[in-house]
């Protein structure tokens, strides 16, 4: 309901209630639940319409309240998964309990918390922000007092422009997310109780970066590797690309993580990321991805130009594919399979290093198997749970019969260009023994097929390449073939 048509039972209305029924207001964004739902609709409007935020930006002209109102006309959050703060909720419980009515009382618009009021239940009603009224401070004070007078409830906020309503209420609790919040809303009203104080922890936004995911930009050395590069200047240039896209990756994944909110809190193991969990604001993961990336591209200055184009290319596919590419079927894995190979390109524009084709083709074909594969396994993992398909992308749990055998072929793809690449005259060039290389063959078949069929077992729960590098089997194969190569030198 709006700010101007909600109107509370008379026996609690207007201060005239008994202490026993006095109302509890609660606030919405921030305090009941785990995030803001303004940005989380405008989040949702940009992943789904990216086309329109040009007429967004001009709703702003009128006013908050107005902006709020057109937003919410075309987009909206997945309430059913929103992060709900358990202090805040079990304070409702207990008032519902009692028999105390129940309000919610928040800027956002009111169709939103009409919304969450349904997932909540129980609640007495529920006031928001219309076309012509914000609803918050001032006004959000003024509202409650014309409903209950003033000390005829107890509210619950988290944050500084809350303080207009607490002056007027009974009773305040307070979630607060900074110490000085707190101790300046316990200077002005020493009787406050404070329900909640959640912290982002610095753990929590170095796992929003997921460095985890940064042995991937391992393959900017590949092509240095490969070619036998080994002197101080190239693996300096190395290093620095290899920095460069661990801070643009980690830019790209926190963009894809905020506007993918809604499918990654339905996910098994992605629901647990800092922002699908509201560990972290998300309005300080823009932020943090803007820096990030600036940081990426200033960095790239020091190397080649022909670098800072590539990473420039990777940092747009990578915001076409969270925007747009990620929700088309099998143009989506050839993405992924494209952004690995980049970083192998990158690399090899990063040190100077001769190009070679063969490296290339085989990077191609090895990380579109390994990026059918990562779709293949979060397929099987929804069937182990009886669902059908991956919340906002374009994938069916029966694709499987048809992903599985593409990556099967690309894999071994991969591996027939390597034994192509035996027989060439450029291996002559570099090994003195070639022939040895040969026993690389069977040790990539094996590792290829062996990924795959863990992956048909829902075993496989990680990126294939992280897997890789965190796998005691991988590390022997991989052993094996640093072996060989030795060998074949």
């Amino acid at each position: 309901m709006s700010a101007d048509s909600v109107t509370p039972a008379a026996d609690v209305a207007r201060g005239s209630a008994e202490p026993s029924r006095v109302p509890l207001a609660v606030d919405v964004d921030g305090t009941l639940v785990r995030t803001d739902l303004l940005h989380e609709a405008l989040l949702q409007h940009v992943a789904h319409r990216p086309l329109e935020i040009p007429r967004l930006l001009l709703s702003l002209g009128g006013g908050k309240a107005g902006f709020k109102s057109h937003l919410a006309d075309r987009a909206a959050p997945d309430f059913a998964s929103l992060p709900l703060r358990e202090e805040t909720l079990a304070l409702i419980r207990a008032a519902q309990a009692e028999g105390r009515p129940v309000y919610l009382v928040s800027a956002s618009d009111h169709r939103y918390i009409a919304a969450l009021a349904e997932r909540i239940g129980g609640l007495a009603g529920a006031f928001g922000s219309s076309r012509e009224c914000n609803l918050a401070g001032a006004n959000k004070a003024r509202l409650l007092n014309e409903n209950f007078g003033p000390g005829g409830y107890d509210y619950v906020g988290d944050r500084p422009v809350d303080l207009a309503v607490w002056r007027d209420a009974r009773r305040r609790f307070v979630v607060a997310a900074q110490s000085a919040f707190e101790r300046r809303v316990i200077a002005e009203f020493p009787d406050a109780e404070v329900i909640a104080r959640p912290r982002s922890h610095p753990r929590r936004y170095l796992k929003a970066l997921r460095p985890h995911q940064w042995a991937k930009n391992l393959l900017v050395f590949l092509s240095i590797i490969a070619g036998h590069y080994f002197n101080p200047e190239m693996f300096a240039a190395t290093l620095v690309a290899f920095v460069c896209f661990c801070a643009a990756a980690s830019s790209a994944y926190i963009i894809n993580d905020l506007l993918d909110l809604p499918g990654d809190r339905q996910h098994p193991t992605k629901c647990r990321r800092p922002f699908a969990a509201g560990d972290i604001p998300v309005s300080q993961g823009v932020v943090l991805s803007a820096v990030l990336l600036a940081g990426s591209i200033g960095l790239a200055l020091l190397l080649p130009g022909k670098f800072l184009i590539i990473l420039l290319l990777y940092v747009a596919t990578t915001l076409a594919y969270s925007l747009v590419l990620k929700r088309k079927m099998v143009i989506d894995v050839i993405t992924l399979g494209g952004l690995y190979s980049a970083r192998v390109y990158a690399g090899l524009a990063a040190s100077g290093a001769k190009q070679s084709e063969w490296l290339l083709m085989f990077s191609l074909f090895l990380f579109l198997s390994l990026a059918l594969v990562k779709r293949c396994s979060e397929l099987v993992m929804l069937r182990e749970e009886g669902k059908d398909g991956i919340v906002g992308r374009g994938y069916r749990v029966a694709d499987l019969a048809v992903l599985f055998p593409a990556a099967c072929a690309a894999g071994y793809g991969a591996i027939l260009v390597v034994a192509l690449y035996m027989a060439s005259p450029e291996v002559a060039v570099l090994y003195r023994h070639p022939a040895r290389l040969w026993l690389l063959y069977p040790l990539l078949l094996y590792w290829i097929t062996r990924v795959i069929l863990l992956s048909g077992r829902n075993e496989l729960h990680d990126d294939p390449v992280v897997f890789a590098l965190t796998d005691r089997v991988s590390w022997a194969v991989g052993a094996l073939c640093v072996g060989v190569i030795v060998l074949a030198i």
